[in-house]
């Protein structure tokens, strides 16, 4: 690949020494042990730990005016390229620093050891950082708040609710074959484009294409799909305006959040601002469309449930997330529309996007695409058709989603508000800051990854059996702990059966292997949608 990440000489121990780390000398201070012990010029647990603790005010920054560094940001175009802005201040101040946009302070940092840290502080209720813009959303338009926007006893009761139909793996076996079902038929559409509009002979056409309509399509059909027990039709010739309407109004909102983060919404809310209009307009079609889906779903189950048995069971058949919400009743309908609205919204661009970044990888490395090939084949032939026994055969699946996301995570950071003091890099970090794990400086270091910029999904099953420091905290893709992300198992399960299927339907190649650009909305895209050759094999 073209570019590579500078990072300095490996520091032999994590405290007091004077090797160089990133081109900055790190400083002695206390050090905390695996329990979170400080030490004082001790050895326990095999490490040194000597005095001199730094206060939170000598962490280094990148300026102290949050409304000058701001405007810098707004001049520079630096929103578009937080990533690559938190990968150069990271390899200028070191593995820690501090950042101040507006309104928003944060600590930022990107070593797997000290994201370990910091999620041993998370608490009972972790807490990441609020989106006001969406919060503000809600509470001005009186709608119900998911559990993205939720904090505390509150949170941990919905989220204990939800888990049990999106996380659990008895879940995850009930909505399997609806996602197997949609990645199957894309591949179906996507042959039968390709007889129309490909190129060479009968039988072994080619047809190359940016995909990422398609794949906006394909994940939109998926959710619905899991969440309401429907599917939309999104594969027809002539996709329904209301869909592709929907699929705008999330790019949109996407569009429009960072912005919004560094200023008071209500404030602009007051001035009628044009940025805030088409935020909380966008927001209004997204719940448009969720509530005339959901009262699709009500009556469908009402209906069902009329005609059951005296048990009042709709019977074996999977209704869909909602459903089983529904029939199970340990939410209120306000707040089962409020976390469906939110698993929709961000269900779609967050595996879409992914699926393309994973089709230009496997495109431009043959091998790894044919070793991955060979896997599936085999796995998928001793499987019997069943999607489960399919993806637990084929372990390089998994692994290239988490290479996928390893080199472009969806979101670029994951934040806690840490409930105790904490030290980090020997900098004391109040109880109550914001901090942020900084996912794709992290993901692109040769402190953290051996030879980082090499697409190798096998990378993932090689560490499974080796003991690497806090090697769980090297993928955060979908975040940690109690407040990852809630629709992960719907995720990981819809872009491997998606990849599954269209591995053992076609070979992948691109026109062009360059690297791609990237930008950031409220996620990591590309610039440009790379173009990808399908061909029949």
């Amino acid at each position: 690949m073209s570019t590579r990440v500078t990072a300095g000489i490996k520091a032999k121990g994590s405290c007091g020494s004077r090797n160089v780390f990133f081109g900055v000398a790190p400083h002695k201070g206390l050090c905390v042990t695996a329990t979170g012990t400080v030490m004082h010029g001790k050895l326990e647990g095999g490490k040194r730990v000597v005095k001199g603790m730094r206060r939170f005010e000598e962490i280094p920054h990148t300026g102290r005016n949050g409304w000058l560094n701001l405007l810098k940001f707004w001049r520079e175009n630096r929103f578009q390229q937080l990533h690559k802005h938190m990968e150069r201040t990271f390899n200028t101040l070191g593995p820690i620093y501090r950042e101040k946009l507006g309104t928003l302070s944060s600590v930022n940092i990107m070593l797997p050891s000290d994201v370990s840290e910091l999620f041993k502080s998370e608490g009972l209720h972790p807490r990441r950082m609020t989106l006001q813009p969406w919060a503000t959303h809600r509470e001005i338009r009186n709608h119900s708040k998911g559990i993205f926007l939720k904090n505390g006893e509150e949170w941990r009761a919905d989220r204990l609710q939800l888990n049990k139909e999106v996380m659990m793996s008895a879940a995850v076996k009930r909505f399997l074959p609806l996602l197997d079902e949609v990645a199957k038929d894309f591949c179906q559409m996507l042959q039968t484009r390709m007889e129309k509009e490909g190129r060479g002979e009968k039988g072994k056409c080619v047809l190359t294409i940016d995909p990422s309509p398609d794949l906006f399509r394909f994940a939109l059909e998926a959710s619905c799909h899991v969440l309401y027990g429907e599917r939309i039709g999104l594969f027809s010739s002539s996709p329904s305006l209301e869909s592709q309407k929907f699929i705008w109004a999330v790019e949109r909102m996407l569009t429009t959040t960072p912005p919004l983060l560094y200023l008071p919404p209500r404030l602009l809310l007051r001035m009628g601002a044009p940025l805030w209009t088409q935020h909380a307009t966008a927001w209004d079609h997204i719940f448009s469309h969720a509530e005339a889906r959901i009262q699709r779903g009500y009556q469908r189950l009402s209906t069902s449930l009329d005609r059951a048995s005296p048990a009042g069971t709709a019977g074996s058949q999977y209704t869909g997330v909602l459903g089983q919400l529904m029939e199970k009743g340990q939410l209120s309908l306000d707040l089962i529309k409020a976390n469906i609205t939110e698993l929709m919204a961000g269900g779609v661009d967050t595996t879409a996007v992914p699926l393309q970044f994973a089709l230009f990888e496997l495109g431009r490395n043959p091998e790894v695409q044919e070793s991955v090939r060979q896997q599936v084949r085999v796995s998928w032939a001793q499987a019997g058709g069943d999607p489960h026994k399919a993806l637990q055969g084929a372990p390089l699946l998994k692994g290239t989603i988490k290479e996928v996301l390893r080199l472009y995570p969806v979101g670029i950071t994951v934040q806690r508000y840490p409930v105790r003091d904490i030290v980090l890099q020997n900098y004391h970090i109040p109880a109550g800051t914001l901090v942020q794990a900084c996912i794709y400086p992290m993901g692109r270091s040769e402190k953290v990854f051996e030879d980082p910029l090499r697409f190798d999904p096998s990378r993932w099953s090689r560490e499974e059996g080796q003991r690497v420091e806090a090697a769980g905290f090297r993928s955060l893709a979908f975040g940690f702990g109690a407040r990852q992300c809630v629709g992960r198992r719907i995720a990981e399960s819809e872009m491997q059966l998606f990849l599954m299927h269209i591995l053992l339907s076609f070979h992948l190649s691109v026109p062009s292997s360059e690297d791609l650009n990237t930008t950031v909305t409220l996620i990591l895209q590309p610039e440009t949608p790379p173009r990808i050759t399908f061909s029949k094999l």
